[in-house]
């Protein structure tokens, strides 16, 4: 596996890194993250998901007829391969990843990736069911350089959420996602004397920010010509 850092950005946490490597005859890449000490995240992810203090963000290309039942593990063996270290998140996408949207809003570091092949609409008379859904996925990843408590955390994700769906839509995407989409927020580790911030929401003053780093991002990612 390959690690090519890009450019140093002019703002947000830390540069990505974009890894490459070759698998069952393809050429797939992830973008990793490497956030290090200091920060809690919640996630919907596959590896990491969850609440609690987190040191990476893994973000991996698979194939469209990607049908491995361990994920998790495959994720933490790119993880381990690419030299992270410690806990950390990891998600999957069918889309490629190297096209995604980065966007940076007062401190608040968005990058969304988005692989909408499947997707339509949250709530669909359609049965559920608990097999695993095709590959696509649109994965959003949020940094804040502020602690949050657990319920703003909570409240990041939906507002992070709620953002995501009104780029779909302002891109002209009918739909509110795919059945896979999955979502990090990452904030700082509160610092001795410090008070966590309480409120993530869209009005509020780091919501805000989230809120519109993600859409940003979102509709770079999403552009229809860009969509897997």
């Amino acid at each position: 596996m390959t690690v090519v850092p890009p450019p140093r950005p002019t703002s947000g946490v830390s540069p990505l890194q974009l890894l490459t490597r070759a698998e069952d005859g393809e050429r797939l890449h992830a973008l990793l993250w490497r956030a290090g000490p200091g920060w809690r995240m919640i996630s919907s992810a596959v590896l990491g998901g969850g609440v609690g203090e987190r040191a990476w963000v893994l973000n991996a290309q698979v194939s469209h007829g990607y049908r491995r039942t361990d994920p998790d593990r495959h994720l933490a063996d790119l993880a381990r391969d690419a030299g992270a270290r410690g806990p950390g998140v990891g998600l999957m996408t069918a889309a490629d990843v190297r096209a995604h949207g980065r966007a940076y809003d007062s401190g608040v570091d968005a990058v969304a990736t988005a692989g909408l092949g499947v997707r339509g609409w949250a709530a669909s008379a359609a049965p559920g069911t608990d097999q695993a859904a095709a590959p696509g996925t649109i994965n959003v990843v949020v940094a804040l350089p502020v602690a949050l408590t657990d319920a703003a955390l909570v409240n990041a994700v939906a507002t992070a959420t709620e953002a995501k769906v009104q780029a779909l839509l302002d891109v002209g995407l009918d739909c509110s996602g795919t059945p896979t989409d999955a979502v990090c927020v990452a904030a700082s580790t509160p610092r001795r004397g410090e008070a966590p911030h309480a409120f993530a929401g869209p009005r509020s003053l780091w919501g805000a920010r989230l809120a519109r780093a993600v859409h940003v991002a979102v509709s770079t990612a999403a552009t229809p010509e860009r969509c897997a």
